[in-house]
């Protein structure tokens, strides 16, 4: 796939950057703003809702999870356990799920589309009604985050669901159901990535580059960790947050925090 020099892909609302090495490395951050422009003005009612079911989910003594697999688990991954994180987020994680931690890498994209893999893993994890789990799917289209989100709210688990909706209206389902991710959710939040994960393409290099889903999804969802916090405060409940190990005191702090909830924190043990 080619285009004229310097042109971003269908969906971007940046300049065309130039195509030497610093105007595509600027392009694409201009792109990423972009989106999280975007993301900040179409998406502040749905970062709010998904705020306050993890608030209402940890007030109310329920235990809170994120799900992704391939790269949309690194956002999954950067909420736990992390400095300035709510500490009671957990990762739900699988075989061959995380990140590319298998071999082939190939692997984990298969992995993604068998059946009953989903239930397998949801019924070997600690996820109990009334808990939340965040489920992370750039595309929505695969046999494992559809029937993950389906059976946890079968559960009684409640789902939010981070993901393009651009997928769902621009390609077609894989998986039986012929449902998509943002189908089964109690919250769906919208990317905005278009279909393909690629912001730049140019001439002379043959396929779009410049995925972007990563650093937007990442950031939609501290966002909704920072909303969870307020709303929280406004329970008159105290956030759980985490403090680096890097600063004095810091490691003494999240001791003691995780004293306190050790029956909700799952990555200790």
């Amino acid at each position: 796939m080619t285009s004229t020099p310097g042109t971003t892909t269908p969906g971007t609302t940046t300049a065309a950057p130039s195509a030497s090495p610093g105007g595509l490395a600027t392009g694409f951050l201009d792109a990423a703003m972009a989106l999280l422009a975007r993301v900040r003005e179409e998406e502040a009612g749905s970062i709010a809702a998904a705020g306050a079911l993890l608030a209402d989910t940890v007030a109310s003594g329920g235990r809170l999870f994120a799900f992704g697999a391939g790269h949309s688990s690194l956002p999954a991954q950067d909420l736990v356990y992390r400095a300035g994180g709510l500490a009671l987020m957990n990762l739900l994680a699988g075989p061959g799920l995380v990140g590319v931690d298998v071999r082939p890498a190939t692997l984990g994209s298969a992995l993604e589309r068998v059946e009953g893999y989903a239930t397998a893993v949801l019924e070997n994890s600690p996820l109990r009604a009334g808990d939340a789990l965040v489920i992370i799917s750039l595309s929505g289209r695969n046999a494992l985050p559809v029937e993950l989100a389906q059976a946890a709210r079968a559960r009684g688990v409640r789902v939010i669901g981070v993901t393009s909706v651009a997928y769902a209206e621009g390609t077609t389902a894989r998986n039986p159901s012929g449902t998509f991710l943002k189908d089964h959710c109690d919250v769906v939040l919208d990317n905005k990535i278009a279909v393909g994960d690629a912001e730049l393409s140019v001439e002379g290099i043959g396929a779009p580059f410049a995925p972007a889903s990563t650093v937007v999804t990442s950031a939609v969802l501290q966002a909704v960790m920072a909303s969870a916090a307020g709303a929280l405060l406004e329970r008159g409940v105290e956030p759980p947050m985490l403090r680096s190990g890097n600063v004095d005191g810091g490691h003494a702090w999240n001791a003691e925090v995780f004293a306190t909830y050790r029956d909700r924190i799952f990555y200790q043990h």
